[in-house]
């Protein structure tokens, strides 16, 4: 039954199956969410099962999914541990580092001239995902090291923390000129908010504007009713595009801020209870040391910079 459709049907329940979502199994597999559904109910098809559950706003895979899934999974990753083995035998041995997209091009990528000025004899391999790292997975795909934003919740893994995160309201200047009204946060309206609905691992979906609001103290509001990304890259391009207002993590946006393609709409940035931390299998030595100091230095700089615009150590949200 292993047909090459067959194939990419399982590829998908897989991806649909380990996310809980289609929208973030097709943003992983790069294909549309029409095309995950449909291959999807392909499989079903043939199977004359069913996998996959509706359960609110995420997919649960059914007893008969659940058993499959496990099989898939298990397998999937028993084939790209093997090609990981064999790309290693042939390949000059670069550091793999696995970030999330929106930070890898944002905040990284700007800045990788500068490493590799530095290290010229480093080979770094820098892969944009958004899965979440344990031991295992990093040992089977051999990713030396990866920078994730979250909470900090890792066993058994080397963690430090790079950088904290402030969040705040951004815009385009467009926007802000067709709405002159828009002059404190009481003025936002629930249609013109653009929500990144999977801000980390474990959080709600509307978890970085409910707590920037509550921050202002702002009464609870409807939060659901704006655009929804599954990126905060995608959420970002949206504001810059004009489409309304979204949460910036400062290290995503300040070259934004700065350049004039954004407006930090009222200069009131709020902690956010995530951060970004450096994760390796196990204490890190040779190259990887090097790339985890520079991503430290580098982290150091930015948030030095930060303080130039912010007085972050008093604004709301902080303990400190």
């Amino acid at each position: 039954m292993l047909t090459a459709s067959m194939l990419a049907w399982l590829r998908c329940f897989e991806a649909a199956g380990r996310h809980h979502s289609v929208s973030r199994a097709a943003a992983e597999l790069c294909i549309s969410q029409g095309a995950v559904s449909q291959q999807i109910k392909q499989l079903e098809a043939a199977l004359g099962r069913t996998l996959l559950l509706r359960a609110g706003r995420e997919l649960k895979l059914s007893p008969d999914g659940l058993q499959l899934h496990q099989a898939v999974h298990e397998g999937w990753r028993g084939i790209e541990a093997a090609l990981a083995r064999l790309r290693r035998s042939q390949e000059p041995q670069a550091v793999v580092l696995s970030c999330s997209p929106s930070f890898a091009m944002k905040w990284l990528t700007p800045r990788l001239s500068d490493f590799f000025g530095q290290h010229p004899g480093i080979p770094l391999s820098v892969q944009g995902e958004f899965h979440a790292v344990n031991r295992r997975r990093m040992e089977e795909e051999a990713l030396d090291a990866a920078v994730r934003f979250d909470t900090g919740q890792y066993q058994g893994l080397y963690m430090r923390q790079l950088l904290d995160e402030w969040v705040l309201p951004v815009t385009s200047p467009a926007f802000l000129k067709a709405h002159p009204g828009l002059r404190t946060p009481a003025d936002l309206r629930p249609e013109w908010l653009l929500h990144d609905v999977s801000p980390w691992d474990g959080a709600d979906a509307f978890r970085e504007w409910a707590q920037w609001f509550a921050a202002m103290g702002e009464e609870p509001r409807q939060l659901d009713g704006g655009r929804q990304f599954n990126l905060s890259l995608l959420a970002l391009e949206a504001a810059v595009a004009g489409q309304g207002v979204a949460m910036g993590r400062v290290a995503l946006v300040l070259d934004d801020i700065r350049n004039g393609r954004l407006v930090d709409l009222f200069s009131t940035p709020v902690r956010s209870d995530a951060a970004y931390y450096f994760v390796s299998p196990q204490e890190p030595r040779g190259d990887v040391v090097r790339v985890e100091s520079w991503l430290k230095s580098q982290a150091d700089m930015f948030m030095a910079a930060r303080l130039m615009l912010w007085d972050a150590p008093h604004v709301e949200g902080d303990e400190t």
